[in-house]
């Protein structure tokens, strides 16, 4: 099938009754695509259930870093060349950059964050995690707590240690942006 489309794509256009040169690359990409989604969704399984296991611990071991307010034990979960892309900042490449954001986020608020995993996908020493949260942040300083809900995705990587860590975190909120 491949091979035709191919071939039909070297014909000049208009040279087979009913096809075009446009219809037969959208086909041509179309297939190209649905391949690459079947061979995703095939190795979307590690084939070592023990590796899964401890990959999706990895998300536990995560909200627990984070729920413990200590910036130690949440620098402790991430990789070295983390990247966190939260919402409305820019992105923070590295242990080095995050660990300022995320010392000044734990110095203003006391935080609690619920995460849903929504599917989980091991594959080799990655693991990909789509999640939603709730959190809610009590300011340190007084007054109402901030809640929230939203949506991210974290990537996970099985480090040389033999331990699953945050390799990216991007999230978003479900609410509209505060008016300024």
């Amino acid at each position: 099938m491949v091979r035709l489309i191919i071939q039909q794509a070297a014909l000049p256009p208009g040279s087979i009754p009913g096809f075009s040169l446009r219809s037969t690359l959208q086909a041509f990409a179309a297939i190209v695509i649905a391949a690459a989604v079947v061979s995703c969704g095939a190795g979307s399984k590690s084939g070592h259930p023990a590796s899964d296991a401890a990959a999706r611990q990895a998300h536990e071991a995560y909200v627990a870093a984070i729920n413990s307010n200590n910036l130690d034990s949440l620098m402790g979960m991430m990789t070295e060349d983390v990247v966190f892309l939260p919402p409305n900042e820019p992105a923070l490449a590295g242990k080095a950059a995050v660990r300022p954001w995320g010392a000044e986020y734990l110095k203003a608020y006391r935080i609690h964050w619920d995460k849903t995993s929504l599917e989980f996908i091991v594959t080799g020493d990655w693991a990909i995690e789509r999640y939603a949260y709730k959190s809610s942040e009590t300011p340190k300083a007084g007054g109402p707590v901030v809640l929230d809900t939203g949506k991210g995705l974290n990537i996970y990587h099985h480090d040389a240690d033999g331990k699953w860590r945050v390799a990216r975190d991007a999230w978003n909120s479900d609410l509209p942006v505060p008016a300024k």
